[in-house]
């Protein structure tokens, strides 16, 4: 099967894209890798471990079938750790920039679990960067800023973005100059989200936030704990009409889930649509999918859930 994919594939794409996606496929024997195409590298992921002749002949055919157009073939075994990135074909690489949507973004293989760019996350970027313009957007989680650079694009007013981490934001910086935006409209805070409130609050009110926070994160977020104190503390701190995207992407929690918390703990944020993911991240239980929900903050209303079609 991966041969047959492989051999289709269009190498020819100068975008990151998601060749196989294994975790969402339904196909047992295949459900522990993932394999993406960040040009001119392939990365594979695997959750566990492969007979070691099977992977090199994996890896073999991304030479033999993309004309060329694969430099380095990285591999990533997400069940060891540290979960490091090994170049196993090509020169080896430690960064790499991809271009999306005529965006620049920065990618690290030499640090972290995760290369600086969630694919899967494309659609909500575009959406963002097609209702940006003239809006003050709070951007929570903001790891390497994507939403933001986004954000700009679709010419936000001004971006805060905010995370524990001051390595990611000092990446997040730099994609910004990349992009040659202007960085007067963008603020990086590394601070603990539960700690800033007072702070993200003065620099408010915002017109559009994105909660994207990981799963789980030892020290900074569980989401049974931790989701519903978000949920709670947005409406002082949006206005009128704000649109707010929840992001959670945990296989063991289903879209009710996070809509459940949303209702119980800020009644007055409208359900609006579910964002589709990629046609590459397709998955046959939605519920175990990335979850990408967007609401409408509306306080002259009693009504916490519209009656508009559900999109898949």
């Amino acid at each position: 099967m991966l041969s047959a994919i492989i051999q289709k594939f269009d190498w020819s794409t100068r975008e990151p894209r998601r060749i196989f996606h294994g975790r969402g496929q339904g196909q047992a024997p295949l459900k522990t890798i993932s394999i993406d195409w960040l040009p001119p590298v392939v990365l594979i992921t695997l959750y566990q471990e492969w007979e070691e002749f099977t992977l090199r002949q994996l890896i073999d055919e991304f030479v033999v079938y993309s004309n060329d157009r694969v430099s380095s073939v990285v591999l990533q075994r997400r069940f060891s750790k540290p979960a490091v990135f090994e170049t196993v074909a090509g020169a080896p690489v430690n960064h790499l920039v991809v271009e999306e949507g005529n965006l620049k973004y920065q990618l690290a293989f030499n640090s972290g679990m995760h290369t600086g760019l969630f694919l899967d996350m494309a659609c909500a970027r575009q959406w963002l960067r097609e209702r940006a313009a003239g809006k003050r957007i709070l951007n929570l989680f903001a790891y390497t800023c994507a939403f933001s650079i986004a954000g700009l694009a679709g010419q936000a007013r001004s971006v805060v973005n905010i995370d524990m981490s001051s390595k990611a934001l000092a990446r997040g910086r730099e994609n910004h100059r990349l992009n040659e935006q202007d960085l007067h409209r963008v603020s990086f805070l590394a601070h603990d989200i539960f700690r800033s409130w007072g702070k993200l609050k003065r620099q408010g009110p915002y017109d559009l936030v994105v909660v994207d926070p990981p799963a789980y994160q030892r020290g900074s977020f569980v989401t049974e704990n931790d989701y519903a104190r978000i949920v709670r503390r947005l409406p002082d701190m949006i206005t009128q009409g704000a649109e707010v995207l929840f992001c959670l992407n945990d296989p063991a929690r289903g879209e009710v889930y996070l809509k459940d918390i949303i209702e119980a703990n800020a009644g007055k944020l409208v359900f609006q649509q579910r964002l589709e993911n990629p046609k590459e991240f397709a998955d046959i239980d939605s519920n175990r999918a990335l979850k990408v929900l967007c609401y409408q903050f509306e306080p002259t209303t009693n009504a916490s859930r519209s009656t508009r079609p559900l999109l898949h």
